[in-house]
Parts: structure tokens; C-alpha cells; sequence
């Protein structure tokens, strides 16, 4: 994106609204997403096939089929060839892994750049913090501290912050680039650090090969036999 500053100068209401306009509109997207995950100074990368149906469906396929997960507004679910396990529930998997509530909307939310708490229907304020608009509501909750940066250039998300003090909960998704998919601007590496306590989990996300509204298919078949994860 240019290195140009952009206006600074603008009511919250606008920020807000030019933020709205730059949200994703399409049928299906599909990528190649490179996932790198860091917990306990253990590093692992995939690479899978990422797919997404507008407010439906995002599915993931592992090479050759070894993992693949598929999320919906009703379920999450996945499975694991590598030791015959799946998962299938709702999202307090993904919830308890990021440290805080989510659903499939937050969830689309996150990759696609999107706020995960809609601003449209908060009282929020916005100030100016390093060249950006710093967004965060008008009156903080007792137990949540919401932050939301926004960029005066293209007013998509470049970081938005969930802080649980009480619990020292943290989450953090820093949108460090974004791209350009036929005149919808998307993310093209995403950060997401989730504190929790001593423990830190670092997501690395980065997508590439993005097309967009390809008729597209998300099988998803828990082979039988495999063992269930039970969540503690």
C-alpha cells in the first residue's frame, strides 16, 4: 500500500462508515494459506488449501488430505489422518485456543480484515494514534478493553485488540499486509498473538494465489473409526 499518510481529520461516524464500505463482498474466495503456529517455543508450518463461502462456510485441506477442518455458522469441525482423531462442536475450541468468545462471524471477521465486533452497532470514539484512527468504545466494559486501528488510506483494520486484564487475556490480530483480489482488498499476512497468563500462542497467516467467486466445493466426511477429542 503507499506510504502516503492519508486524512486524519475525520468525524468517527465517517471512519466508521469509509470502514464499512471496504468490507469484502464476494460469493466464494479460495487460496493457498500458509499457517505457521508457535506455542511453547514450538514452531510448525503448513500449507493448506483455504476456502470460504460468503457467511457460510470456511474449509481447510491439508496436502494429500491429512487434516482438514470445516467451520459453519452451526459447527466446528475437523480430522486428522496423522492419528486417526476429529473434532466436532461448537466454537469453544476456537475460543479457548484464542483466549476469548467467538463465532463463525468473528471468525470470518478475522480473515477477512474485517472488525470482529461490529462497529455499526457500538458507541465508539475514535482519536489518532501513530497515523492511524484508534477506534475504541466510548465507555470500556468492566471486564473487556476493546481497540480497533484503522488505517486513513484504505480504512480497512490494521490491528484490533481484545484484553481480558482480570484473566491476563490478551488477543491481538495485526493485519500486517493487505492485497488487492479484483478491486476488493483482502489480507495477505495476518499476525495473531494470544496471551494467556505466562503462555503465548503466535498464529502466522499468510494468504496467496487468492481468486475469488469460482464455483467452488467443501467436502467434509469424518472417515469412520476415528476417535473423538474430548475437550477438557
Amino acid at each position: 500500500m503507499s506510504s502516503e499518510k492519508g486524512n486524519l481529520k475525520l468525524s468517527t461516524k465517517t471512519v466508521i462508515k469509509e470502514n464499512s464500505k471496504q468490507s469484502p463482498d464476494f460469493k466464494t474466495l479460495q487460496a493457498k494459506l500458509k499457517i505457521n503456529f508457535i506455542k511453547n517455543g514450538k514452531s510448525q508450518t503448513n500449507s493448506v488449501n483455504f476456502r470460504a463461502k460468503k457467511d457460510e462456510i470456511i474449509w481447510m485441506n491439508a496436502p494429500f488430505s491429512v487434516i482438514r477442518a470445516m467451520v459453519t455458522p452451526e459447527k466446528v469441525g475437523f480430522y486428522n489422518k496423522l492419528d486417526n482423531t476429529y473434532f466436532e462442536g461448537d466454537f469453544s475450541y476456537l475460543s479457548e485456543l484464542l483466549g476469548t468468545a467467538l463465532d463463525f462471524k468473528k471468525v470470518q471477521n478475522l480473515l477477512l480484515g474485517d472488525a470482529i465486533f461490529d462497529l455499526n452497532s457500538g458507541n465508539y470514539k475514535a482519536s489518532v494514534d501513530q497515523n492511524a484512527y484508534l477506534l475504541q468504545p466510548k465507555q470500556q466494559q468492566l471486564l473487556f478493553e476493546i481497540f480497533f486501528l484503522i488505517d486513513p488510506l484504505h480504512f480497512k483494520v490494521t490491528s484490533q485488540q481484545i484484553s481480558q486484564p482480570k484473566t491476563f487475556r490478551h488477543l491481538q490480530i495485526d493485519y500486517i499486509s493487505y492485497q488487492e483480489v479484483d478491486k476488493q482488498i483482502l489480507p495477505e499476512n495476518i499476525k495473531v498473538i494470544a496471551v494467556e497468563g505466562t503462555e503465548e500462542t503466535i498464529i502466522n497467516l499468510e494468504f496467496k494465489s487468492v481468486a475469488l467467486n469460482d464455483d467452488l466445493r467443501f467436502p467434509f466426511k469424518i472417515p469412520s473409526g476415528f476417535k473423538k477429542i474430548e475437550l477438557e
